[in-house]
């Protein structure tokens, strides 16, 4: 019988880097291969890198940890699919709307998982919320669920009244710091459905008798 390879959790720096390396490198891409003349060069040059950096951060994440986690799968799955619809295409609306797209396909994975009671977030994020209940993965499952159908409204809101540089922008770094507040604005209700944050208590802290 063959046993599972370990799995190791990544440092902080390894974990940022895998999370948010391949959103620097499409941005840094769009920006480097961006022409005057053609709108649509940068993103697709972004595009392009993206997609690679995603398989790259897959790779590091199976030689460093020993795995890699189902919400990177996931995410890998969108970016070349999409990824390569939107070299076939050329187009900059079809770029724009994707991410409504990718966030609708994200709402709907996890609301069907939240009607069903079976929080499709307790898998995509493994071991992220630890000690969190039951009840806290699914009110977890419901509140990002609608969030993502927030992000869908404003994607469509604001690409109207950007311009495509600035759309590429606030893209790459405005919904993310957006999700990234979210995260941080569930802490207390995820607090009071068990999750750990790794604090000893003060029996943890008691000498063996």
């Amino acid at each position: 019988m063959t046993s599972e390879p370990t799995k190791k959790k990544p440092s902080g720096l390894l974990s940022f880097a895998l999370d948010f390396g391949p959103l620097l490198i499409f941005f840094l891409g769009s920006r480097f291969g961006h022409s005057d003349t053609d709108p649509v060069q940068g993103p697709l040059a972004g595009t392009a890198a993206f997609m690679v950096a995603i398989v790259v951060a897959m790779i590091v994440s199976k030689w460093k940890t020993g795995h890699i986690s189902p919400m990177m799968k996931m995410s890998a799955v969108f970016v070349i699919g999409f990824g390569g619809l939107t070299l076939w295409f050329r187009d900059f609306g079809f770029i724009q709307h994707k991410a409504t797209a990718v966030y609708l396909l994200f709402a709907a994975i996890i609301l069907i998982g939240w009607l069903r009671s079976k929080p499709a977030l307790k898998y995509l994020l493994e071991q992220a919320y630890d000690g969190l209940s039951e009840e806290g993965w699914l009110k977890l499952s419901l509140s990002w669920g609608l969030f993502f159908l927030g992000l869908a409204a404003l994607n469509e809101i604001i690409i109207p009244l950007l311009s495509n540089d600035q759309y590429i922008t606030v893209k790459t770094f405005g919904l993310p710091a957006l999700s990234f507040l979210f995260a941080m604005a569930n802490i207390p209700m995820l607090l009071r459905h068990g999750l750990n944050l790794g604090e000893k208590t003060k029996e943890d802290n008691k000498p063996d008798l």
